[in-house]
Parts: C-alpha cells; sequence; structure tokens
C-alpha cells in the first residue's frame, strides 16, 4: 500500500466519523439530555422524526449530483457539500449546547433538525465521494476506513459525551463534540483530494425515479413486489419504535449516565460479534433460515428488557440484557442488507437500495414518534414499572407481523440465490440499530 492510498483510507475513517457523530449526537444521546432535564416522554419520543431526514435523503440527493457550491467548490464538488454540511453542523452544535430544551424547547428542537438535515445532505455527498474515489477493486480498503470511523463516532457520540455530561454538563458534552468535529474536518480535508467525476450521468426525474420502480415490479410482480415492500417495512420495526426510549428507560431505572456510557461499550463490542455470526448463517443456514431466526431472537432479546423494568437496579444484568440483545441486532443487520441486497437490480442499484432502506425505517420512525405516549400510557394503565414492561412487551410483538409474511413467502426466500459479497453502504444498518448506542 502506498502512501497516497493509505491518505485516502485515511481520509474516509474521518469522513465516517463526520457522518456518524451528528446522527448519533441527534437521536441517541440527546433524548438523554431530555430525560435528565425532566422532559416527558411523549416530547422525547417526538424527537424521533427530526431523523426521517435521513430516511428521505434520496429525494434531495439528485441536487447533489446535480450541483456544487460556489466559492467551496474549488476544492471539489463533492468536498464542498461535506465542507459546507459539516461548518452547518459544527454552529448548530454550538448553539443548541446554548439553550434549556425545558424552556426553549421548539428551538431546540429546530437546532437539532438542522443538524440532522446536514447530516442526511452530507451522508450523499460523502457516499457518492468514496464511490468515485477509487475503482470497485479497492473500495473495500475505503469501506473498511469508513465503517471504522463510524464505529469511532458511535462510541465517542454515545458513551464518551455521556461521560463528560456525568462529570461537567450538556453543553459543555455538546461543545466539545462540536471541537471534535472541528478537528476532525481539519485532518480529513487536509489529507484529501477529490478528482472530478467526468462520467457522472445527471438523470432527468424519468430516469432515476420512475424507471427503477417500474423494473423492481416487473421483476416480482405486483403481489410479490408488495408483500416483499411490506416484510422490508417491518422487518426492523421492533428496534426502531423502542430506539428513542432507550435511554430514559435506562435513566428511568436509575442509571447514571455515565454507567450508560459504559453500558454502550459492551453493546458496540456485541453489535460487531453479532456481524460477523450473521455472515455465518448467511452462508450455512440461507437467507430464509436466517431471517425467521434474526426475527425470533430479536422478539425474545427485546423482551428481555421487560424482565430488567420490573427488577432492582443491576448493572451487571442490563450489561448482560442489552449485550444479547446488541449481538441480536448485529445478527439482524447482516442478514436485513443481504436480504435487500437480493432485491436490487444491478441497473438501478443505487435508486433501489436507498428506497428500501430508506422504507425500511421511515415506518419505524413514523410510529418511534409515538413511542413516548405509548410508554406513558401504559404507565398510567400498569404503574411505572410494569408500564415499561408493557412497552417492551409490546414493541416484541411488532415482529410477528414480519414473521408471518416471510414465512407465508418461504418458498420465494428459500429460492433467492445466496449472496456472497455485500455491496451496500455501512451506515445505514447502524443507523437503524439505535436502541443500545
Amino acid at each position: 500500500m502506498n502512501q497516497r492510498e493509505l491518505k485516502r483510507i485515511l481520509s474516509f475513517t474521518g469522513f465516517g466519523f463526520a457522518s456518524g457523530l451528528p446522527y448519533v449526537l441527534v437521536f441517541i444521546t440527546l433524548t438523554a439530555w431530555l430525560r435528565s432535564e425532566g422532559l416527558n416522554l411523549s416530547v422525547i419520543g417526538f424527537f424521533g422524526w427530526i431523523t426521517l431526514t435521513y430516511s428521505l435523503k434520496f429525494l434531495w440527493a439528485p441536487f447533489v449530483d446535480r450541483f456544487s457550491i460556489p466559492i467551496l467548490n474549488i476544492i471539489g464538488s463533492r468536498r464542498s457539500w461535506i465542507l459546507l454540511m459539516q461548518i452547518i453542523i459544527l454552529i448548530s452544535l454550538i448553539f443548541i449546547s446554548l439553550i434549556d430544551p425545558t424552556n426553549n424547547l421548539l428551538i431546540f428542537a429546530l437546532v437539532a433538525l438542522i443538524i440532522a438535515f446536514a447530516g442526511s445532505i452530507q451522508d450523499i455527498a460523502i457516499d457518492a465521494y468514496r464511490i468515485e474515489s477509487a475503482p470497485l477493486e479497492d473500495q473495500g480498503n475505503l469501506a473498511a476506513g469508513y465503517q471504522f470511523g463510524y464505529r469511532i463516532s458511535i462510541l465517542v457520540g454515545s458513551s464518551l459525551s455521556l461521560l463528560i455530561a456525568d462529570a461537567y454538563s450538556w453543553p459543555t458534552a455538546y461543545q466539545l463534540m462540536a471541537l471534535i468535529i472541528a478537528l476532525n474536518v481539519l485532518c480529513s480535508f487536509a489529507i484529501s483530494i477529490e478528482e472530478k467525476n467526468e462520467n457522472l450521468v445527471k438523470l432527468n426525474h424519468i430516469n432515476s425515479v420512475v424507471e427503477p420502480l417500474k423494473d423492481f415490479f416487473e421483476r416480482f410482480g405486483i403481489k410479490l413486489a408488495s408483500m416483499l415492500l411490506l416484510i422490508v417495512a417491518t422487518y426492523r420495526l421492533t428496534d426502531i419504535v423502542m430506539g428513542p426510549m432507550a435511554n430514559p428507560f435506562y435513566i428511568d431505572l436509575g442509571y447514571t449516565l455515565s454507567e450508560i456510557g459504559y453500558v454502550k461499550v459492551v453493546a458496540l463490542i456485541a453489535t460487531i460479534i453479532g456481524v460477523f455470526i450473521g455472515g455465518f448463517f448467511i452462508k450455512k443456514i440461507g437467507l430464509y433460515k436466517s431471517l425467521m431466526i434474526g426475527a425470533f431472537l430479536v422478539m425474545f432479546t427485546n423482551l428481555l428488557f421487560s424482565f430488567a423494568a420490573i427488577s432492582e437496579k443491576n448493572l451487571t444484568l442490563l450489561s448482560l440484557i442489552v449485550a444479547s440483545d446488541s449481538v441480536t441486532a448485529g445478527i439482524v443487520g447482516t442478514v436485513n442488507i443481504t436480504f435487500l441486497t437480493s432485491l436490487v437490480s444491478i441497473k438501478y442499484t443505487g435508486f433501489q437500495y436507498a428506497l428500501l432502506t430508506s422504507l425500511m425505517a421511515f415506518l419505524g420512525k413514523i410510529f418511534s414518534g409515538f413511542s413516548g405516549i405509548l410508554v406513558e400510557n401504559f404507565q398510567e394503565m400498569y404503574g411505572f414499572s410494569y408500564g415499561w414492561m408493557t412497552f417492551y412487551i409490546f414493541t416484541s410483538a411488532l415482529t410477528l407481523p414480519a414473521i408471518s409474511m416471510i414465512l407465508f413467502n418461504k418458498n420465494f426466500f428459500i429460492n433467492k440465490p445466496s449472496v456472497d459479497s455485500l455491496k451496500s453502504s455501512p451506515q445505514d444498518e447502524l443507523k437503524d440499530s439505535p436502541k443500545n448506542w
């Protein structure tokens, strides 16, 4: 590996970090901040809708392809978008750190929305930049660098920020995150270069949207295609719906921010282990059995949280439950990527995969906005602890529709060819497995 290739890998490690940190801060860590300030669970749940910007990013992807940022485009079209979005994110993090969410919740939410929107645009530009920066045979190194940076951002954005908030304050934690972003931008841009993509085709609306949709329904038929889309929309429903309630749940059980931060380190390690187990399942037992096992594991491990809800505070018990659930999240993440990849036509890979990943998250994130209302209603009916227990039983049951539809279409999944190489964007599954970050 020469020096130029090493710099390119390191730069995409930085860009992976830049991609992950805003998402973690506005969707996961922010819920801990809001709950520690005493905000209602119903309000916290609706904050999950902020990250719908990531689910809808395929709508504004054509603008990133067609245009660049004036003046900043001297460093390249893709990097001009990345730099502008990083500046917006940095300023917004400083601004949000100065806002008291209990007194200025609307402004607080608006700034969080700006961070999420800028982060979603940045993701589009980074993905395009990565794909255009190397031939297919060298993409593995860039993807590995990207994933490493993304996982580091999860540790920094969840664990480190919680530890800083516990030791000092929430404003200090978010100001530190802004400083880290600034340093990462300087390092990433100092060692990266961008060459103009002369082969970029700026597709019209028909070619970029209508044709890929038409192809999908023609290949599978309207009935099967509709069923597959329903499976896509419901397979990760449990994880996504309860995601905004994870940190408030831990806080309500009496765990400190530092203890939650340590648990999240365990969760990340367990998730990585689960990713490899998922790959083993796909190769050894096939897509159908892997999907079914994954769904049942999600239902079972999510039920463990209902046991934690009615148990005394026990950090070891919580760590074990989170670890088992995170291993499951890793397994299901790999299996789901394989499933989505198997549905995509090679002629329309980009749009069809983006559409499927957006659909996968969209329904769950819509429902996740009502997660806080669900918890509060269950608590009114059954009491504080049993209300949390009922919530986890309810979210576990959300796996049943997907299990039923997969079983109903068993022959289709058994006859699908195995997928030996996954060409998806690694952040899509990370973003939709957030409950243990």
